[in-house]
């Protein structure tokens, strides 16, 4: 008994849809996908154009050079010292404001560090000033 020998057929793929379902599957991600995009600080900052005159004693001025070193109304202060220094003046003069600046090759670690804890000084109370370069 002779069996006949059948030809093996090879199994295709078809590909013709392929480039219109990873399209599709391509738009569903980009649709169904939300970015989470960085909304910078999250500061209150006075209205545009509303200048008043504040008195000297009334700000607190913290500087802070390329290197991270922090000085507190031209004083040399530790990062570590800046709450309490805060909070003690802040006791003395309730109407106190503080005004970061940084030079620019500062860098954002050492300001952020040093914005925290002037935050913690004044317990969520939104009394920061950003300055503008000079």
């Amino acid at each position: 008994m002779l069996l006949d020998k059948k030809r093996s057929r090879e199994v295709e793929i078809p590909t013709a849809s392929l480039a219109d379902i990873a399209f599709l599957l391509l738009t569903f991600f980009l649709v169904t996908t939300s970015l989470d995009m960085d909304k910078g600080l999250q500061l209150t900052l006075p209205p545009r154009g509303d200048v008043r005159p504040i008195p000297r004693h009334n700000i607190a001025e913290v500087l802070i050079n390329a290197a991270g070193e922090v000085a507190l109304d031209g004083e040399e202060i530790r990062i570590q010292d800046i709450r309490e220094v805060i909070r003690l003046r802040l006791a003395q003069n309730d109407r106190l404001i503080v005004s970061i600046k940084t030079d620019r090759e500062t860098s954002y670690q050492h300001f952020m560090s040093v914005l925290d804890r002037v935050q913690m000084a004044f317990a969520g109370q939104p009394r920061i000033s950003l300055a503008e370069p000079e």
